[in-house]
């Protein structure tokens, strides 16, 4: 008998080895699956955390026009200053620019728009090659659409035929978007928000122009501009800044003017005639009494700014577009990652 039980036991512990040695096995399979399982879900939350593209240049774009439609560059709101104490004391026109300086202030203060017409959204995109201008322009009106429901613009777009109004600011033509390739490798992006009251008493002249005795000159030129200056008489909430081009077909004749109002203020002209003539536009305008929302005073333009463009031998166009004191305009360079890399004005 005890033969017998020495020999089972022996045969117990060899059976028990292999069945020990197999669990080892087996547990340290499962942990190695499951370092396999975590190293796999690790990169996913990474990836989750980082910001998308697309959603970047949204937020940057939103940031633009926030801004654009609260706050007025250095370069206006100095001229503005300048031409609130030329404005003698006590009177309509100085009453009229210290309205016009608390707005700023306001609006500023609250990133509330300036004025209740946010205006036509006017974009100007400069792009380097292989830029795609299809995807931009569905992110714009996804920036348009959210800044709208933010508040930063308002209501003001509408169906020309109906009337009817989507609450979006966006359709046919509207925001207006303008593109143009450069050969730099970053993105910049240009704002303007143009106010129909100061679209209404823009004006082109066809050159010569009998009524006025202009012929196709600058001193022409300079007379068909001091006619839609007087013409508008302080409408359009002046003092107002003008934005022309001379020659050109019609449509692009109105373009190019408003592209000149992306210019600063205190910029000189490279074509030295026209600095002379934009100078003298200014000087001559204001004499004319006319005054800040045409109440009289010394301050009716708060700029002038004038671009060439070649015509055709039979055609002599001068197309003027007018901006009003609240001159909203605003631009971004973009950085790697789609942020706002740096302002503009």
């Amino acid at each position: 008998m005890a033969i017998k039980k020495k020999t089972n036991k022996k045969v117990l512990k060899s059976a028990k080895k292999p069945a020990l040695k197999v669990a080892a096995k087996k547990s340290a399979l499962n942990k190695k699956v499951v370092a396999k399982k975590i190293t796999k879900k690790a990169p996913a939350k990474i990836s989750k955390s980082a910001p998308k593209p697309d959603v970047s240049i949204i937020s940057s774009l939103i940031e633009l026009i926030k801004n654009t439609s609260a706050v007025l560059p250095d370069d206006v709101q100095k001229v503005i200053l300048e031409a609130l104490e030329r404005e003698e004391k006590n009177t309509t026109a100085e009453y009229a620019m210290n309205i016009i300086k608390a707005n700023i202030e306001l609006a500023k203060k609250k990133s509330q728009p300036l004025c209740q017409d946010t205006g036509t959204v006017l974009f100007y995109i400069s792009h380097p090659v292989g830029f795609d201008q299809i995807k931009f322009t569905s992110l714009i009106h996804k920036a348009v659409v959210k800044s709208t429901e933010l508040g930063y613009l308002r209501q003001n777009s509408v169906d020309s035929l109906t009337g009817e109004n989507s609450g979006m600011n966006v359709g046919p033509g509207h925001p207006s978007i303008h593109y143009h390739q450069h050969n730099k490798k970053l993105v910049e992006i240009r704002l303007m928000l143009k106010g129909g009251g100061c679209e209404n008493v823009g004006a082109q002249y066809s050159l010569p122009h009998t009524p006025l005795d202009a012929g196709r000159d600058l001193d022409g030129v300079r007379k068909v501009i001091l006619d839609a200056v007087f013409r508008a008489q302080g409408r359009g909430c002046g003092p107002g800044v003008l934005g022309i081009c001379i020659g050109a077909d019609r449509g692009a004749g109105y373009i190019e003017s408003k592209e000149q109002l992306l210019r600063r203020l205190d910029d000189t002209n490279s074509v030295p005639e026209l600095a002379i003539l934009e100078k003298e536009i200014v000087e001559t305008s204001n004499k004319l009494g006319i005054g800040p929302m045409g109440f009289g005073g010394k301050t009716t333009l708060l700029g002038c700014k004038i671009g060439v463009l070649n015509r055709l031998p039979a055609s002599f166009f001068v197309s003027i577009s007018y901006m009003c004191w609240a001159y909203r305009r605003q631009g971004i360079e973009l950085g790697e990652k789609n942020q706002i890399k740096k302002w503009l004005y």
